[in-house]
């Protein structure tokens, strides 16, 4: 390989494992493709909006991401998510190849379609590039989740909070207007869980712990934000229309969860606490809020599901400005 072109092919991929961020991994991928495997077109589809293209790099000027996409392509996308095999189909009179972009688990993020220009040869170039990007999401994976449950740990929420309240600040200082969902921060608090180790161990009380988990990977959405924070306390991060929604979407939760037998241990309750995040504020004094609200929700019956600023507009707690925001219960 001449100097000049392994150069540039060490310079993609020092690129592409810089990132910690699995969009901007994605489209540093799809950038990577374009440059180095004589691909023509390369588009990502997210698994989590399946229905259209997260990022799209052509030779065509006209290619635009927010082209519609025909049903039949949709089935191939999802047959590709949930199969993880490299599909070769015939695409708007061009042959394309998607490939299933996952996690060490096998959880399904997304999928990458390209068109080889003429000549090339069966993605030599773009295979081994794809190896690279899976064995690094897999290092990214350990070091980012938790062990037991395989939820993202808190060191991740340091990192994605922070992320979230800067492009929430951005919008806000450019006066975006538009009709972007709110962001949400909910603690998740199990009930009583003190009780589960104390009468049935420790063993049982970690499946108690993968079992909540799971709950939440399948009842939330591939884009909600999952945490483990330790222990029984896990957080989430939603993007909402309104407050009542988010009411709603962790009231059903919590009912899924009462309504759950759990194995040698039997129905147990989670409670709740969530705060909009402030594009304004600072990502401790956020996590302050929830776990107020979670404290409130804890201290007067459990098994409910508490919004911070609604417990302020009734006046069920009060917010001293002049002591920097220091709550006071009632």
């Amino acid at each position: 390989m001449p100097q000049a072109k392994l150069g540039t092919v060490l310079e993609k991929v020092i690129s592409l494992t810089s990132e910690r961020d699995s969009d901007a991994l994605q489209l540093e991928l799809a950038q990577t493709l374009f440059t180095l495997a004589d691909v023509k077109d390369v588009t990502v589809y997210s698994a989590g909006n399946i229905k259209r293209a997260q990022h799209t790099l052509s030779n065509e000027e006209d290619l635009s991401k927010e082209t519609a996409i025909e049903p039949d392509l949709i089935d191939v996308l999802n047959e590709c998510l949930e199969t993880s095999n490299t599909i070769n189909i015939p695409y708007r009179a061009k042959m394309m190849t998607l490939f299933p972009l996952f996690c060490s688990n096998k959880q399904s993020l997304a999928v990458i379609m390209v068109e080889e220009k003429a000549g090339s040869h069966h993605h030599d170039l773009t295979i081994p590039i794809l190896k690279i990007y899976h064995n690094f999401v897999a290092l990214m994976n350990d070091n980012e989740r938790d062990t037991l449950t395989g939820l993202l740990n808190r060191k991740t929420f340091d990192l994605k909070i922070n992320s979230i309240i800067s492009d929430l600040r951005k919008n806000n200082d450019n006066s975006v207007e538009n009709n972007a969902e709110s962001a949400y921060l909910t603690i998740f608090d199990i009930d009583h869980f003190k009780r589960v180790n104390d009468n049935h161990g420790h063993l049982i009380g970690d499946e108690v712990l993968l079992l909540f988990s799971q709950m939440m990977s399948k009842n939330f959405r591939d884009q909600d934000l999952l945490f483990r924070f330790g222990g029984e306390e896990f957080v989430a991060v939603f993007q909402c229309p309104d407050d009542e929604t988010m009411t709603n979407v962790l009231n059903r939760f919590r009912k899924v969860v009462a309504n759950f037998e759990f194995p040698q241990v039997g129905q147990i309750t989670v409670s709740c606490g969530f705060t909009k995040i402030d594009p304004l504020g600072f990502a401790s004094n956020i996590v302050d809020r929830a776990d107020v609200a979670l404290y409130q929700a804890k201290n007067n019956g459990r098994n409910q599901v508490l919004h911070y600023e609604q417990l302020i507009a009734t006046g069920v707690l009060t917010e001293s400005e002049d002591t920097g925001g220091e709550i006071e219960l009632f």
